[in-house]
This record gives structure tokens, sequence and C-alpha cells, in this order.
């Protein structure tokens, strides 16, 4: 019996750039899963538009005229609490990063993101699953080593896994040997590297990557790429 279709992920767009704005909802539009719902040039506009609305996702930049993104999520999360908050933003501040998901992003995204990506994050921040443009993983194991939020733990990049959270990295007990190459996969993923950019730099394909990273969590019984970098910086100290 085929499956009934899935109705859209409803989307309210908020960015105060109106070109990028306009040719964002438009490349949107162009997924059959995601239908734009509303937009907004800053947060006041998005704060009257989001309890009328009720997107399932509202992606918010942070550098908005008046009230910030950052600043913003608390309030739209009041005002429309079945939304699910998706920053999509310039800005790699480690500071921007942190406070959106200690405020209640269910993620954090960079503008350079592919669009097939952001369609793909966009479906897992719908679906409760937090997401994080592969190249913050860096600030986000830094945030995680010196803050030690549980926001934090539950974080993962948009192309890999779900996550959950499972025993803190200081507490897991390695049961199998990694082998060279698991190791050289997992300094990279240590440094914050994205599976793309640990390919290039150990020259093998992503794919071959993809399957690393899976044997490396399985045989340290960890449960997300987070607590596998973690691990690993926590080991090299």
């Amino acid at each position: 019996m085929p499956m009934p279709d899935l109705p859209p992920v409803t989307l309210l767009v908020v960015d105060d750039h109106n070109l990028f704005r306009r040719g964002l909802v438009a490349l949107l539009g162009q997924d059959p899963g995601l239908k734009v719902v509303g937009e907004a040039g800053d947060a006041a506009q998005a704060m009257r538009l989001a309890p009328a609305l009720r997107p399932d996702v509202i992606l918010l930049d942070n550098h908005l005229p008046g009230v910030t993104g950052v600043d913003a999520i608390r309030g739209l999360r009041e005002v429309s609490p079945s939304s699910r908050v998706l920053m999509l933003t310039v800005s790699e501040d480690a500071q921007d990063l942190s406070m959106a998901l200690r405020n209640g992003a269910q993620g954090y995204l960079l503008k350079t993101i592919d669009g097939d990506l952001l369609a793909h994050a966009i479906r897992r921040a719908a679906a409760g699953e937090p997401v994080v443009s592969p190249e913050l993983m860096g600030k986000l194991v830094a945030a995680f080593q010196s803050q030690g939020g549980p926001e934090v733990d539950a974080l993962e990049s948009p192309v890999s896994g779900k996550v959950h959270p499972e025993a803190a990295p200081d507490t897991v007990e390695q049961r199998t040997p990694l082998s060279p190459r698991e190791e050289d996969v997992l300094r990279e993923i240590a440094r914050g590297s994205s599976n793309k950019e640990i390919a290039r730099a150990l020259d093998i394909a992503e794919t071959t990557v993809k399957i690393h990273v899976q044997h490396i969590l399985r045989k340290l019984g960890l449960s997300s790429r987070v607590q596998a970098a973690v691990y690993a910086s926590d080991r090299q100290r």
C-alpha cells in the first residue's frame, strides 16, 4: 500500500536583506517538501506573524535591525511554541553560537550551506533533531568543554545521523582499538573538520570518511560526532 504524502514543512523566513530573503524563498520553493508561509524583515515583524502562521520552522538571521536574532529566539518560542527556530546566519562568532543554542534554537547554520543540505537540515529541525553547520563543530566542542551545557551535548552536523546523548566521553572505555586510519579521522574530527574536509586532508573518498566515523563511534561506544571530538580532545591532554 503506498504511503500517503506527508504535508510540507512550513517556514517563516526572517532576514532583513530583501534580495537574499527573496532568493532564499525562491530556492526553498523549488522543494515540494517545503512551503514558505511568511516572510519578515526584522524580529518585531516575525513576532507578529509567528502566532498566526504557526510555522513548523522559523528560519532566523542573527544580524537584524533592532533586536538581534539570537535575542529574539525566546520570544518567538513563547508566541509560537510549536515552531522550531533554526538560525541561518553569516556569524561564526562562538558567543552567538552558544547563546543561540542556550536560548532554545534548534540549530545554527551558516549561509554558505549548500541548498540541498539546507533543505535536509530544515527537515531534521522540523522533526526535533538539532543541527549545526560542520564548519562550527570545533567551536561547538569548545563550548561543550568550557560550559558543559546539555544543549551542546545533543547537537550534530546536518549531514550526520541522529544523536542520542549517552555517557559523557570521559567515562567511555575503548573496547576495540582504532585502526591507524580511524585514528587519523578522529584527530580531524577533534579539529572540527567536516567529512568533506577530512576526505580532502586524508586524500580519501567522503563516503569512506563516513564509514570510518561510523566505525569510530561504534568502537568507542559513543553516539555522536561531538562526543567523539570531545573524547579525542581530552585524550590529547
